[in-house]
């Protein structure tokens, strides 16, 4: 069985749904899981103001009651002139499956998602994102400098399987993240949209193998 999540790591919803396909992964390691980034706010170029983070804070709230993730919010509210664009997180999940392909993307994503949410590091700067990738490819057995990350982050070919990767997203139908469909006999299937626990993973998951 496979599963192909949609999803940008700097949508919290997206945050708070990688706890629970982790969990849903343990109780099935069988699973394979595919990850198309989805460009969430990719090219956004306007500054973060503050009724801009004091909605974000409202949608935080709402995902660590939902996944009890921890949020650092004092690390938002001290942001000055943050420009939310997620684009070069994005492209860094990207090149992450470029440098080591077998990975587990899943663990990479959720370390930039950290990065972002707990850490409240820069993920717009690509000398920080190249030391995440490479710290979160490395403890998977994949050693990577922050250089060699770097390098391919900033490579044409990276930027341009990102954009494939957004336009992807949109050929499938994809509205709102994250989104996760079952891939079976070359078909794509949709398990659902939005956060869901792992128990309501399961449910649907049974129920469209069943079908």
């Amino acid at each position: 069985m496979k599963l192909v999540m949609v999803a940008d790591p700097m949508c919290s919803w997206c945050y708070g749904f990688g706890k629970e396909m982790t969990a849903l992964q343990q109780r099935h390691p069988e699973i394979s899981l595919a990850i198309i980034v989805g460009g969430l706010r990719a090219g956004a170029t306007d500054v973060l103001d503050e009724a801009g983070k004091r909605f974000r804070l409202e949608h935080w709230a709402r995902v660590e009651q939902a996944s009890g993730l921890p949020f650092n919010r004092d690390g938002l509210m001290a942001r000055q002139g943050f420009v939310y664009d997620t684009e070069p997180v994005c492209r860094a999940v990207v090149a992450a499956r470029i440098l080591a392909p077998e990975a587990d993307l899943l663990k990479v994503f959720r370390a930039f998602q950290h990065a972002f949410y707990v850490d409240a590091v820069d993920t717009t700067d690509g000398t920080v994102l190249a030391k995440v990738g490479a710290e979160a490819l490395s403890a998977e057995g994949h050693p990577v400098t922050q250089d060699e990350f770097l390098a391919i982050w900033q490579s044409k070919s990276t930027i341009d399987a990102a954009s494939a990767d957004f336009i992807r997203a949109r050929s499938m139908g994809v509205t709102s993240f994250p989104s996760l469909f079952l891939a079976q006999q070359g078909k794509l299937r949709r398990v659902g949209n939005g956060y869901a626990d792992v128990e309501t993973l399961e449910h649907e998951i049974a129920a469209l193998l069943a079908a």
